[in-house]
């Protein structure tokens, strides 16, 4: 086997590794090359999880995705006690460790002198899913305003003519405000003119002697 073909091994073994620990929410995962510090394997991988339960089920992760992947069976270490797991894949050694663990042994400082760059969940690029043109709403057919329309609109209104068009009274003062009283015309009283009856002429007493 070449030089080349065993990089590429290791480097398949390596996204194999870093998917099953992302795929259970590993924290914190770092990879770093050893091949100038150790002939025994190639890649350090260190993660963390937060309790006794979770870095099992990374470990068991692990374990089960680089089996089906082809690489063989890997050895596990500190299973039961689940604080600190040691999974040997053969060119790959994966330390899964809880936070205080880690912090207090600080492997970063015995194997982290040649960082690997790993693409991880948030680096990965995303599919691009084309999204339909929505369609767009139908448009209102704009009010053809005809000419007459037009100037109904700019013409005043009636009652606005009415008031330009109507005269202001003449004032008092001026001769054509004078008006001459006609006199009043009385009406016409009747008479009506009733006959009296003659007086009854008493008769003459004879003259004395």
């Amino acid at each position: 086997m070449t030089e080349a073909s065993e990089k590429k091994d290791v480097q398949k073994l390596q996204r194999v590794i870093v998917d099953s620990l992302e795929d259970v929410k590993a924290q914190d995962i770092q990879a770093f090359n050893t091949e100038h510090l150790s002939a025994l394997f190639e890649r350090v991988i260190i993660a963390c999880g937060t309790s006794n339960r979770q870095t099992k089920a990374l470990a068991a992760s692990v374990r089960d995705e680089v089996r089906d992947a082809g690489f063989g069976k890997p050895r596990m270490e500190g299973e039961e006690n689940g604080e600190w797991i040691i999974v040997d894949c053969g060119s790959v050694v994966v330390h899964i460790m809880q936070t205080s663990i880690r912090q207090y042994y600080h492997l970063e400082e015995i194997w982290g002198d040649k960082p690997v760059r790993l693409k991880l969940g948030a680096d990965k690029p995303k599919a691009v899913v084309k999204k339909e043109p929505e369609p767009e709403p139908p448009k209102k057919a704009a009010k053809k305003t005809s000419a007459k329309t037009a100037a109904k609109k700019s013409a005043p209104t009636d009652h606005r003519i009415a008031r330009t068009t109507r005269k202001t009274p003449a004032s008092s003062n001026s001769p054509k405000a004078k008006t001459v009283a006609k006199p009043a015309v009385k009406p016409t009283v009747k008479k009506v003119t009733v006959n009296k009856p003659a007086a009854k002429k008493s008769p003459r007493k004879p003259a004395k002697a």
